[in-house]
């Protein structure tokens, strides 16, 4: 390789060889901001100097990788020529100046590949991984798009994101158009999806820039709350409130459900506040047909504002009333 056709990683994000591993980072995210592709759309240069940068950091990151990079410079990007014939790894097989490095330690050229990338590409090496944030303002609204992109033992990069959900989606089930980089993706999110529930999109992870190979993309979901519906477990939770007279009495009321339909519930008579009535089926959905339950919670609500014939019936239950509540109180001690 001739020198020409070196690639100084640390021109390329402007710091100098001495630079802490701080300044290396905040020198990546200024640069990985202005030449993101979200940023420059259809700009084949700017993604193109993207790659770059992120190659360089990708490098200049990693302790082993730095050191073994200001260690062999120019002979850093050979990882994609083939091994010469022959059987023997030795400075006239390549045709090139090696400088006078001594290669016969390494068995292979790959073997010398896998040492100068940390075992990037190379089975039994532990994985790289880096963290990425960007922001993304999709059509669906895919804000905030935080991943991490994650170097595996075939050379690829995964990224996990978080996509935010209604409970109505997650339940029903939605397809949803979102913009990663410059492509717009749609995805199927099945109904029954949960907070933290993870989507697999093939090939639309990071891009590994040594190799140009997408990894996948792991999106993570996020269900926004209901003002009604609460999700516990595999069951949705509800507040109906009920009046004082049914409580006592007894009542058949109508209670939502996630369905869109009305539900008849019976109230027991003597109810207290707080308990709850379970509805079979009608929670979440779960494996084949099955599906959890809802349960109501039934919460006593007193009137603020009553008419006088409601009062006085209220005045006389009060005058005949034998039922205290309060009668175990006066036994209580510390």
């Amino acid at each position: 390789m001739a020198a020409t056709d070196f690639k100084d990683y640390y021109g390329i994000l402007g710091v100098s060889k001495t630079a802490t591993p701080e300044e290396i980072k905040q020198a990546f995210r200024k640069l990985a901001r202005k030449y993101h592709p979200d940023v420059n759309p259809g700009n084949k240069g700017a993604e193109a100097k993207f790659k770059e940068v992120n190659e360089a950091y990708e490098v200049l990151s990693d302790p082993d990788k730095k050191k073994k990079y200001d260690q062999f410079g120019q002979y850093w990007k050979q990882a994609g020529q083939g091994f010469p014939s022959g059987g023997g790894f030795n400075n006239s097989g390549f045709g090139v100046d090696m400088g006078g490095f001594d290669f016969s330690q390494y068995a292979s050229f790959q073997d010398f590949i896998n040492e100068l990338l940390g075992g990037l590409g190379g089975a039994g090496r532990s994985n790289s991984s880096r963290a990425y944030s960007y922001s993304s303002s999709g059509p669906s609204g895919f804000n905030d798009f935080s991943y991490q992109t994650s170097s595996t033992s075939s050379g690829t990069q995964d990224s996990e994101g978080k996509i935010s959900l209604t409970l109505s989606e997650a339940f029903h089930g939605v397809e949803k158009q979102m913009q990663i980089g410059t492509e717009i993706v749609t995805v199927r999110i099945p109904k029954g999806a949960k907070t933290g529930s993870r989507l697999r999109l093939r090939g639309k992870g990071g891009l590994n820039p040594l190799n140009q190979q997408r990894g996948d993309l792991y999106l993570k979901v996020d269900i926004q709350p209901h003002s009604f519906f609460q999700l516990e477990g595999d069951n949705f939770v509800c507040e109906v409130p009920i009046t004082p007279d049914e409580a006592v009495l007894g009542a058949v009321i109508e209670v939502p459900t996630p369905d869109g339909t009305m539900a008849q519930v019976n109230v027991p008579a003597g109810i207290r506040s707080g308990q709850s009535l379970r509805l079979r089926g009608k929670g979440w959905h779960l494996s084949g047909s099955s599906r959890g339950d809802q349960l109501v919670k039934i919460i006593i609500t007193v009137p603020k504002d009553i008419s006088p014939q409601e009062r006085d019936y209220y005045e006389k239950i009060r005058a005949i009333r034998s039922f205290n509540p309060r009668s175990n109180l006066s036994q209580i001690r510390l």
